[in-house]
């Protein structure tokens, strides 16, 4: 079983090239038999773009999640606090090998009428 996310686009990019390792979450599935992220990426693209694999799902305070994460966060230190202002523990998805679809996919593709707010489970 695969999940699938919401990503700005310019940070699915940013997973895509290899830049971005880590895809921060507010909260996070709780299957833990997902190894695979489906990239849908958000407006203005509106579609389905890559995957990636999971190495790891750590969870910890705010300030600790950062400092383990920042050298490979690919977001800047304020839109990350800002993300998890109110939030004690943060969730981030360690990539571990990611794969750019040739063809973009629309959700229909998918059998998904709407983008997911915080995640999809995919069970093609």
């Amino acid at each position: 079983m695969k999940v699938l996310l919401s990503i700005k686009p310019e940070y699915a990019e940013k997973i895509l090239d290899g830049e971005k390792k880590y895809e921060f979450r507010r909260t996070v599935f709780r299957d833990t038999s997902i190894k695979k992220v489906v990239i849908y990426a958000s407006s203005p693209i509106k579609r389905v773009i890559g995957e990636f694999e999971i190495d790891s799902i750590i969870a910890l305070g705010i300030d600790a999640l950062w400092k383990k994460t920042m050298h490979c966060a690919g977001i800047e230190k304020d839109f990350y606090y800002n993300y998890f202002y109110g939030k004690k523990i943060g969730y981030a998805i360690k990539v571990k090998k990611t794969r750019r679809y040739r063809k973009h996919i629309g959700l229909n593709e998918l059998n998904v009428k709407y983008p997911p707010q915080s995640f999809l489970y995919l069970t093609a």
